[in-house]
């Protein structure tokens, strides 16, 4: 219980924000949702390109953060499709292949590499989500 209340004191200061978690590893998937949650954020969640397309067809989103393999659609395929629908739209990519990665790789504001610290991951959306940290 002390492990929870840590996190939640030491989250950057950032109003409740609606974020799409595009992952297909459901471990992973729940541990950010997780933490988004105690972040006080609301989490929709896709397992591929195609849900999270859809996804973004329903409703309006703060921020996208999504994974890079997936089936079906790697997650830059899915960056170049939604910037082209929501220009303006901040996305995070989670990767555990970075170095795979070149620039022309990387149409997102932002990439993590896996693993990553929790206080990376909550620094990194408060700075996507423009908030005080």
């Amino acid at each position: 219980m002390l492990g929870i209340f840590r996190l939640i004191m030491k989250s950057p200061r950032v109003s409740s924000k609606h974020i799409l978690l595009v992952e297909d590893d459901p471990g992973a998937l729940e541990s950010i949702k997780l933490l988004l949650h105690i972040d006080r954020h609301i989490v929709t969640e896709a397992n591929n390109g195609r849900e999270a397309l859809d996804r973004l067809a329903e409703q309006r989103f703060d921020l996208v953060i999504l994974d890079y393999f997936m089936p079906g659609m790697r997650g830059d395929e899915l960056a170049v499709a939604l910037k082209a629908i929501a220009p303006g739209l901040p996305i995070l990519m989670i990767t555990a292949y970075l170095e795979k990665l070149g620039d022309a790789d990387k149409p997102v504001d932002a990439v993590l590499a896996k693993p990553f610290a929790v206080d990376e991951l909550r620094q990194t959306v408060a700075k996507l989500l423009g908030a005080i940290c």
